[in-house]
């Protein structure tokens, strides 16, 4: 049954601010002096223990899949349909009964519909920011960009905090041949091939950078450059050419105090593990897939690089971010999900389609490989869609309040946390921001939020300012 869940804001150690002031007043009421006691603490701490995430909710995900939906997915089209709305906010298209009684989503998400027994959706996340580049620096550090709405932002101080891939590869560095996080198909960039800000490491260093697979995975033949040996060269060759590498870092590490060659000894060694390595090699061989499988997914770079990233967590990446970016056949008036104009249209024939069919086959393929309950699958955007449809029956940028969904890693199916208005346009209840979502990732993945990672500085930094969704 569909439940609708929100919960008050909470201090870091999760009492409500509420629930501080009313302990505390009992604590100066009963005692005269002396304040907060430890016994009325702990009585509140076991007062709230029923609304707060579960301890054996923590570290329940091995591996985290995030599905990037660059441009902004419409949320009335998707997981927040308005269908009583007047037609210029509900549009086109109708929403459609899920498999969870009271959830109802868009009809272009039939596969998806049938699955939400094992989906957390996300209706009222808010950053207030309309610029796709800092809204998706938020939404990908947890961090406000400064300032907001500043489009074309690019990467460097003060903006420079590290992204969740970063932040799980420093944390939870390769155990083997393969890194801690990895990213593809591309980077995410506006139009100029300006990249966004918090995509990488930042203050954390290089060394923290989340591997960048730049890759075509729906095309014949597919494979990633330098993951194989070339041909005529032995594994005893690539030994001794890894031992002269060694000898010569050494070299410059005489003479070099900051790091630099620290960092490329631990690449090179990652590569010629890789290279030595068939474990590491085989999770790039999708043609081990059946062509059920392949077909599953979709025929299409979207398709086949979330096909791959089920693969990467499989040989035992921590986590993969899979980016929905640019097409061939995308307009520059309304590129990947950045729906300007003809929003039903580029729905109905280029978007949804393929985001349906992959998405519902990721959850039924981690489900029958006994995967799901261990690997948490995040699907967002930047921000969300105008309430109001434009002249060019298109929607804008709208960051006020938009929709994501959680599944797998302990994720309790069927709820919904938070509500938007009647027309979808700004938060009713359940508020949320990004840095929940990200404190709430890190706690899938058996990391406190209030893990201390540090800057260029030293200074000590918490991971995530936010409050653990109250999800699993």
């Amino acid at each position: 049954m569909l439940r609708l869940n929100d919960r008050p804001m909470r201090l870091c150690d999760g009492i409500s601010r509420r629930e501080w002031l009313r302990v505390g007043g009992l604590g100066l009421g009963g005692m005269g002096v002396g304040g907060l006691t430890l016994a009325s603490l702990n009585a509140a701490r076991q007062a709230q223990a029923a609304a707060a995430p579960t301890a054996s909710s923590f570290g329940r995900a091995k591996a985290c899949i995030i599905l990037f939906l660059l441009g902004g997915p419409p949320q009335h089209e998707t997981w927040d349909p308005k269908p009583d709305a007047p037609a210029e906010v509900r549009g086109g298209l109708k929403p459609i009964a899920s498999r969870t009684p009271g959830l109802m989503v868009g009809e272009l998400m039939p596969r998806t519909a049938q699955l939400t027994d094992k989906i957390c959706v996300l209706r009222a996340l808010s950053t207030g920011d309309n610029a796709h580049s800092s809204s998706g620096y938020w939404m990908l550090t947890g961090t406000p960009h400064v300032p907001t709405n500043s489009e074309n932002a690019t990467p460097g101080a003060p903006n420079d905090s590290p992204c969740v891939a970063a932040v799980v590869q420093k944390l939870r560095p390769a155990s083997g041949a393969l890194p801690g996080a990895v990213r593809l198909p591309e980077e995410i960039w506006n139009t100029g091939r300006l990249v966004w800000p918090g995509q990488d490491a930042g203050y954390l260093g290089r060394d923290a950078d989340p591997w960048l697979l730049t890759c075509e995975p729906q095309k014949p033949g597919f494979k990633v450059d330098g993951l194989a040996l070339p041909q005529g060269m032995s594994s005893l060759t690539v030994d001794r050419r890894r031992a002269l590498l060694e000898q010569v870092n050494e070299h410059f590490r005489a003479h070099e105090a900051n790091g630099a060659t620290r960092r490329w000894s631990s690449l090179d060694q990652q590569a010629f593990d890789l290279l030595s390595s068939g474990h590491g090699n085989e999770a790039f061989q999708l043609e081990r897939e059946s062509d059920a499988t392949r077909d599953r997914y979709g025929r299409n770079r979207w398709g086949q690089s979330v096909l791959l990233a089920r693969r990467l967590v499989e040989a035992g990446v921590s986590l993969v971010q899979v980016n929905w970016t640019r097409w061939e056949t995308d307009t520059q008036d309304s590129p990947a999900w950045d729906t300007h104009a003809k929003n039903q249209e580029r729905l109905e024939k280029a978007l949804m389609p393929p985001m349906d069919l992959a998405y519902s086959a990721l959850l039924e393929d981690l489900a029958q490989r006994g995967l799901l309950d261990q690997t948490l699958v995040v699907q967002m955007g930047e921000f969300g869609r105008t309430p109001k449809l434009n002249p060019r029956g298109g929607r804008d940028h709208w960051g006020h309040v938009f929709s994501a969904s959680l599944a797998g890693g302990g994720v309790r199916g069927g709820q919904v946390i938070g509500a938007s208005d009647k027309i979808g346009g700004y938060p009713a209840s359940g508020r949320h921001e990004p840095q929940d979502l990200t404190a709430t990732i890190y706690h899938a993945l058996g990391i406190s939020p209030e893990t201390l990672i540090h800057d260029r500085l030293n200074r000590p930094i918490a991971i995530s300012k936010g409050t653990v969704l109250d999800v699993f």
